[in-house]
């Protein structure tokens, strides 16, 4: 009899904020590798808010998980056997196999990460998608010059935090937003953000603008709501927005016939006015920057310009839970799961 192994699947699509109901957890047959295959043992999982827009149908740039599929995400594994000439047993790599423990793949898509160069959680994290994200999405988007202020929200979570830090180095002003006093004191003590406001201040809007009295150039956006209400009257002409998520948004629900909100109309005045440069991206649009990105960041984190913080949770089965805690800001740096036993 084959050994089993869990795996957790979109049991229901969710309405309004992910419940536990939403998922189940199943047991499965660790599969056999075939001819050209490697069977993959997974040790991290990444839990990252776009996994939210997946669990729905609406359209969107990317395929939604389906009912009763295993629920999607970046992973590290080790390949636990092999029948494939690229990729021998004990071999780490980045992988995309979702929340379950074991899975096959053909080799296509994999790359190995190198323990010697740093722990193998930062492929999934500043060495990985929410690293490069910041990394793009700031230099080509953003493009911050010395002396502008740069403002980032979730500035103590895996992108939020890298952002700010590029734009130190960049030699432009950072200015971050955060959900209470412990990560407002973080992002400026520890990551060297010039100041940081918390988002849960009544007086949020006023401390923003305080904190950025020539106004605002760049505003990395990947939290939406009030966040962006309070950013939005600081921003200079021709600021330019790179936007990448919306996770104080995910959870609405909008019918095919919601009317425009009220506000539609002052944000395109202000965008012609201003002559604001707003640009939703995906990582995946910046792919032919990976070397560059690779060359980077990785001396930057040596060199300790850029730090980073993980924050774990154990066992597969705390997936779930620590997720709809990412959704509502529980989460403290890089959401992580450690889903196996990490022998590097």
């Amino acid at each position: 009899m084959s050994a089993s192994a869990k795996r957790i699947v979109l049991a229901s699509r969710p309405v309004g904020e992910p419940t536990a109901a939403n998922f189940r957890i199943e047991d499965y047959p660790v599969p056999t590798p075939g001819e050209g295959q490697v069977l993959l043992r997974t040790i991290w999982l990444s839990l990252d808010p776009y996994m939210r827009g997946r669990m729905s149908d609406g359209p969107s740039y990317s395929a939604p998980v389906p009912v009763d599929g295993v629920m999607e995400g970046g992973t590290v594994c080790e390949v636990a056997a092999s029948n494939n000439p690229g990729f021998a047993k004990g071999d780490v790599v980045l992988a995309h196999i979702g929340w379950q423990q074991y899975a096959l793949s053909d080799g296509k898509g994999l790359r190995k990460v190198d323990p010697k160069i740093a722990p193998i959680s930062t492929a999934v994290g500043v060495l990985g998608m929410p690293g490069m994200t910041a990394y793009t999405g700031l230099l080509e988007i953003g493009k911050p010059k010395a002396g502008e202020t740069v403002v980032v929200a979730a500035a103590s979570g895996a992108v939020g935090s890298a952002v700010g830090q590029i734009a130190k180095i960049k030699g432009a002003r950072a200015v971050g937003i955060a959900g209470g006093k412990e990560k407002c004191d973080y992002v400026k003590n520890e990551l060297g953000f010039d100041d940081c406001i918390d988002h849960r201040d009544p007086n949020l809007a006023a401390k923003l603008k305080e904190a950025c009295p020539k106004g605002i150039d760049v505003y990395f956006e990947n939290v939406g709501g009030k966040v962006f209400d309070a950013v939005f009257p600081l921003l200079n002409a021709f600021s330019r927005i790179p936007v990448c998520g919306l996770i104080a948004d995910y959870n609405t629900i909008y019918g095919k016939d919601t009317p425009p909100p009220p506000w539609a109309n002052s944000i395109m005045r202000a965008i012609l006015v201003k002559r604001l440069n707003f640009r939703g991206f995906i990582v995946s649009d910046f792919a032919d920057k990976f070397p560059d990105f690779i060359r980077d960041m990785p001396q930057w984190v040596r060199e300790g310009k850029v730090k980073h913080k993980e924050f774990v949770t154990e066992g597969l089965e705390s997936a779930p839970a620590a997720f709809i805690g990412l959704l509502k800001g529980a989460n403290f740096g890089k959401q992580l799961v450690r889903v196996g036993a990490d022998k590097a």
